[in-house]
């Protein structure tokens, strides 16, 4: 789709200020290639146990491409990425270059034919839905998957299962408002039940901290060079550290209320 390096391509919502951009192009402006809840450690942990090797891999709005270059790299037999995003599409296609194909689509309309593939992988998209989006998205991944084919997501958890409702809409409200997407995080419970819902049997989970904003995180995920250079991007830009500065003052009042939470469903065998 594009022959510019993935670095060269503007970023989506490049042309919104950055006062009303979604919170994850936000810290993407700021340099953070690891935008998931749980951190890399645990998208890795997670790939792993969709097994990847010799399998048609397709991903769900693949983001920056981070992902879908540790997918590329696990020898898949073919990759297949979807993005609704033109510039989000451009820039995974530059990452993955010939070793995969990017197509601009719906996630819940991919377009892909029946049970055509072993693995869908989809991170931090489905906690930004609605519950009937969520639902129609993870049915899309069941039907393009084979029998015994994998659906592994990274997504924002909360915490406790038992979360009394006007704590989570308080969550949910407050997150809302510091990222500026009706984010909707869900607990281990909900998660399972929507894969459950769909036909698929869950077969692992596993929870991390949601530290996206620490800097023991950054150091691990970006690096000491992409964590200096995160910091400074920050600290040079008024607008750019206060939208940062916003979600990090949310992140830290819910941080034993959040979870990164991974899960690998699969399709029962026919």
């Amino acid at each position: 789709m594009s022959e510019k390096p993935a670095s060269a391509v503007p970023l989506p919502y490049a042309d919104r200020p950055i006062a009303t951009a979604p919170g994850h192009w936000v810290l993407a402006r700021a340099g953070k290639r690891v935008l998931r809840p749980g951190g890399a450690a645990l998208t890795v942990d997670m790939l792993d146990h969709a097994r990847l090797a010799g399998a048609d891999v397709v991903e769900l709005a693949p983001g920056l491409g981070r992902t879908a270059a540790e997918i590329v790299a696990a020898g898949p037999a073919s990759y297949t990425a979807i993005d609704r995003d033109p510039r989000a599409a451009a820039r995974v296609a530059a990452v993955v270059g010939t070793g995969g194909v990017v197509r601009q689509g719906e996630a819940a309309d991919t377009g892909l034919g029946d049970e055509c593939a072993d693995v869908v992988v989809g991170e931090a998209m489905l906690t930004m839905q609605g519950d009937k989006s969520k639902a129609a998205i993870v049915a899309e991944a069941a039907r393009v998957l084979r029998p015994g084919g994998r659906y592994a997501i990274h997504e924002l958890g909360v915490a406790f299962d038992d979360i009394a409702e006007e704590d989570d809409t308080r969550l949910r409200r407050d997150l809302a408002r510091a990222i500026h997407v009706n984010a909707r995080p869900m607990t281990a419970a909900a998660w399972r039940a929507l894969m459950e819902d769909a036909g698929l049997e869950v077969d692992w989970v596993k929870t991390a901290p949601m530290a996206l904003l620490k800097m023991s995180r950054n150091l691990k995920d970006e690096g000491l060079g992409g964590s200096l250079r995160i910091l400074w991007n920050v600290l040079r830009d008024k607008g750019l550290r206060a939208r940062v500065m916003e979600m990090r003052s949310v992140f830290t009042r819910y941080e034993k209320d959040m979870v990164g939470i991974a899960v690998v469903a699969r399709k029962p065998e026919a």
